[in-house]
């Protein structure tokens, strides 16, 4: 079956996913991720796409991304996939592909979603077990959002600019997001969103983009289970 083409709206923030083949690592040192933010940082800024949050794992990589033009996310993941397979082939003697397929990704609706996204990127080496603070992992964007370190890569979403009406209020509040849990629900919308590259919002976020692209924004609704008993039930009222 062919494959539907993604959700694609500037303006709209993106939860982006990138796996490495066969959840092999595509980072092994240092020097590896500094090359890889150095060419996704050329390439935001060339193609007008907004970067928001981001972390690189030993595995895969999630960015938060607002592009400005039509296919400003592609070409950053194809430009930067391309630059960094060729220095990770090189680098560590090897051939073939790096990466799992095509990059996964959902529009999402930024006043319900994007300060919970940004969250689940950054705290991705926490729920991994590789540190017990955000602060402590050096390859995320939570220095910046938390703590104020320079990073050309990051641009303030205006959600995030609500925060507060400083930059160091807008950190502080930013900071004790972080003291909540992500609720279960929360994480698995996001992730089943994100993997199925569906429309993460509420249902009037959905239906303006399905009006803006005329293409359903969620899977249409199955059958049912013909066993339980509010199923016979409808199917009674069907008949009437």
């Amino acid at each position: 079956m062919a494959r539907l083409p993604r959700f694609v709206l500037p303006g709209y923030p993106q939860h982006i996913i990138q796996r490495g083949n066969n959840r092999e690592a595509v980072f092994c040192q240092e020097a590896d991720h500094l090359f890889f933010l150095e060419k996704l940082t050329k390439a935001c800024q060339k193609h007008n796409c907004e970067l928001h949050a981001y972390v690189l794992m030993t595995n895969h990589t999630h960015f938060l991304i607002t592009p400005h033009t039509g296919d400003g996310i592609g070409k950053v993941m194809q430009g930067v996939g391309r630059h960094y397979v060729q220095y990770f082939n090189y680098t560590y003697q090897r051939t073939g592909t790096l990466w799992e397929g095509r990059y996964k990704a959902t529009v999402l609706d930024s006043e319900r979603y994007l300060l919970t996204c940004m969250r689940y990127i950054e705290l991705n080496p926490v729920r991994a077990r590789m540190v017990n603070h955000p602060r402590e992992y050096p390859w995320s964007s939570y220095h910046y959002n938390a703590a104020g370190a320079e990073n050309k890569l990051v641009t303030p979403h205006s959600v995030y600019k609500r925060l507060g009406k400083t930059a160091e209020s807008r950190r502080s509040g930013y900071r004790a997001l972080f003291k909540q849990h992500i609720g279960k629900n929360a994480l698995g919308e996001l992730r089943e969103a994100t993997n199925k590259a569906w429309v993460l919002g509420c249902d009037r976020f959905r239906v303006q983009i399905e009006a803006q692209l005329n293409r359903h924004a969620k899977p249409k609704a199955r059958g049912g289970d013909r066993k339980s008993k509010t199923y016979r039930e409808l199917r009674k009222i069907d008949r009437v």
